[in-house]
């Protein structure tokens, strides 16, 4: 189940605006240019933001999202229809022949099961066109970005177009690795609503991630560093076979 923050219609219009400046998505972009990719799959859309940038660089784009609430505000900001929507995740995916399959940011670690993980490999398989190629970043568990988030400021004030003043307050609540656990507490100022938005990571393993790719049905043709975060992510890129 998607965590509140993306499933809650009121949490979901106001995610972009603590979500900073998405300049870790232009890599996802470089990357399609290198692959010569025009047919893309956005697994994990969320609000939409990488596949607008898809399509605006005039490429066919799918986005899936299992939260209905974010794929709405997705499709608020595709008034054309040039994008497919699709509720649900990766594993109920049909052949759509796409050139590339992408998830960014926390989409690979927020699936937390072994069951789920293999599941979503298995789907993007389907979705892919023999040949094409999945990108997902994870974070290198060797880092403890975790010790970065307990201690770094833990409370953010945005000013949201047609909600006003909205505090957000970020802690963990459990280390019991492979997972990390958190919580979200958003605070509406201008009617004193509070909602709060439980989640987790998990931190796979290079070798681990390599073993299930090839295990799915994948040729990992390399795993870079993500140029916004360098030594602290793994950007996996590995072909369909």
């Amino acid at each position: 189940m998607p965590d509140a923050m993306f499933a809650h219609p009121r949490l979901a219009a106001v995610y972009d605006a603590f979500d900073g400046d998405r300049s870790d998505l232009t890599m996802y972009l470089a990357i399609a240019d290198e692959l010569g990719a025009r047919h893309v799959l956005d697994i994990g859309c969320g609000t939409g933001c990488l596949a607008i940038l898809l399509a605006d660089s005039g490429r066919a784009v799918v986005g899936v999202e299992p939260a209905e609430a974010s794929l709405q505000v997705a499709r608020s900001k595709d008034p054309e229809g040039r994008i497919t929507w699709l509720p649900g995740d990766a594993g109920d995916l049909p052949a759509l022949g796409a050139d590339l399959a992408v998830m960014t940011g926390n989409v690979a670690p927020v699936i937390l099961s072994d069951a789920d993980w293999a599941r979503t490999l298995r789907g993007a398989h389907v979705a892919l066109r023999p040949g094409g190629h999945l990108v997902f970043e994870t974070r290198r568990p060797e880092r403890r970005i975790w010790e970065d988030w307990a201690a770094g400021p833990a409370l953010l004030t945005r000013d949201v177009p047609g909600f006003g003043q909205v505090e957000q307050l970020f802690e963990v609540t459990d280390v019991s690795l492979p997972l990390v656990s958190f919580r979200h507490t958003y605070r509406f100022l201008a009617d004193g609503t509070v909602l709060v938005s439980e989640g987790a990571v998990r931190f796979r393993e290079r070798e681990e991630i390599e073993a299930d790719l090839a295990a799915s049905g994948y040729r990992v043709v390399d795993v870079r560093d993500a140029p916004d975060r360098p030594g602290r992510e793994f950007v996996f890129i590995a072909e369909r076979v």
